[in-house]
């Protein structure tokens, strides 16, 4: 039977509503009280949703307005829908790559250095480049880069040490549960997925994203000999840029 809480609420609901509310800016679940304890693994979830939204959005523009204003609000409401979550740890993170062995110091400081801003701009240029690239098949792909770019960080969980014993990322290594576990939802969406194309006899290239999900937090917890939540947002938004590159640049070729 699953843990419960709250009277007869199932704890991974719970962990699902939680998610939803960490991850996003929606409006919490009615009836539902979110809990904090495993919300990462829901995150490739809540990125679909997140990456629905932005798909809706360009499917519903597309005609009506010019291709770089498209763009340009897709991607501006790709910052409102998450309240700029993961790109504020990614320009953290680059701040802390450029500082050498004062890292930590440097992504704990507020203030936003120039390898932050730089990171910011080449992030939104990979990804404009991406949807330009795409044009008509940019929702299904921004769907899964918000679904591998959430992915990321649980390799990341998995493969290294958490960098900051009392930041206020340290609660999903205190509730994780080994690799396995929590990448039980995010498996069982892309089995429905790839079962959905085979039956379709569509074929989309949803597993391009796993590419940069594996590479990207392998790259910066070598950089950094570890991680932490800062660079668990630069593994959502590198991963997020790369994956629409890689289906831009396939769909071109």
């Amino acid at each position: 039977m699953p843990k419960s809480f709250s009277g007869s609420i199932p704890g991974w609901l719970g962990d699902l509503a939680g998610a939803w509310v960490f991850y996003s800016v929606l409006p919490a679940w009615p009836g539902v009280p979110p809990r904090f304890e495993r919300i990462a693994r829901f995150a490739p979830l809540i990125g679909l949703v997140l990456g629905g939204l932005q798909g809706l959005f360009w499917w519903l523009a597309a005609g009506w307005l010019p291709l770089g204003a498209q763009v340009a609000l897709v991607l501006a409401l790709g910052l409102v829908l998450t309240g700029g979550l993961h790109v504020d740890g990614a320009m953290d993170t680059a701040d802390g790559l450029g500082a050498g062995p004062r890292a930590l110091e440097a992504m704990a400081d507020s203030r936003v250095g120039a390898s932050g801003v730089q990171a910011l701009v080449v992030v939104l240029l990979l990804k404009a480049a991406a949807l330009l690239c795409l044009g008509a098949a940019a929702p299904l792909a921004l769907l899964w880069a918000a679904f591998w770019g959430r992915v990321a960080p649980l390799l990341a969980m998995q493969w290294f040490p958490y960098l900051r014993a009392q930041g206020s990322a340290a609660f999903h290594r205190q509730h994780w549960r080994g690799l396995a576990a929590e990448l039980v939802p995010a498996l069982l969406v892309f089995a429905l997925a790839l079962g959905l194309a085979a039956w379709t006899l569509w074929p989309w290239p949803q597993g391009l994203g796993l590419l940069p999900a594996v590479l990207v937090p392998l790259w910066l917890g070598r950089r950094l000999g570890g991680h932490s939540g800062d660079s668990y947002g630069a593994c959502v938004e590198w991963t997020e840029a790369l994956a629409l590159l890689l289906m831009g640049l396939l769909l071109e070729a």
